[in-house]
């Protein structure tokens, strides 16, 4: 249930999700577990559905198709990745912490940071529905839309989940947007070397 609240809540009502969120007593382990294994499912299984039922098409051309065991390697490591980025993106988040000016203890810190790293990525993986109809055009709408909010809810939440003032709360969303910037490059190119090494995708005759 605690799941739905805050899923709803921080797409509804962020500044009040973010309060409550900062006053919940949880371990980073227990915010990053009782949700990212969840919601880093939505993308790859509308994906995997989209590309091996639906398909897509280029052009005047017939419908393009996936196989399905082709689907299923690349759908199962964009979970990993998914679930690995959340992960480092909270440490990154925590690492920065007392750079600016964080005072709550080392165990606070540790579940603030995988919180907002966990939070602020829901609205992208709620956005991955779209895979489902995998046409670029609705896909990139989509993303590009989850990706903006999910950068409001960094500036709007770490002055509230860190208890910091605006300026340096600023300063600190700013950082971890440059972060989470740099994963997503470092996510693209490991995604053509992955391709090079021949475990791209494999397309029905």
């Amino acid at each position: 249930m605690a799941l739905l609240e805050h899923t709803l809540g921080i797409l509804l009502h962020p500044d009040q999700e973010w309060k409550a969120i900062r006053n919940e007593r949880h371990s980073f382990a227990q915010v990053f577990f009782s949700h990212v294994p969840i919601l880093a499912l939505i993308p790859p299984v509308a994906a995997f559905i989209g590309v091996t039922q639906v398909g897509w098409t280029i052009g005047d051309g017939d419908v393009v198709k996936l196989t399905i065991e082709s689907a299923l390697s690349l759908c199962i490591m964009t979970y990993i990745a998914l679930m690995v980025g959340v992960y480092v993106l909270g440490e990154f988040i925590n690492w920065m912490a007392k750079t600016y000016g964080v005072t709550d203890s080392a165990e606070k810190r540790h579940y603030e940071g995988t919180a907002l790293a966990v939070y602020i990525t829901t609205p992208v993986f709620l956005a991955g529905i779209a895979g489902i109809y995998p046409e670029l055009w609705l896909n990139a709408v989509a993303t590009i839309l989850a990706g903006c909010y999910a950068v409001y809810l960094v500036y709007e939440g770490i002055p509230i989940l860190m208890n910091i003032d605006k300026e340096r709360a600023f300063m600190y969303a700013t950082s971890v947007v440059t972060v989470g910037l740099v994963m997503l490059v470092i996510v693209r190119v490991g995604t053509v070397i992955v391709w090079g090494m021949g475990i791209g995708p494999v397309y029905v005759d």
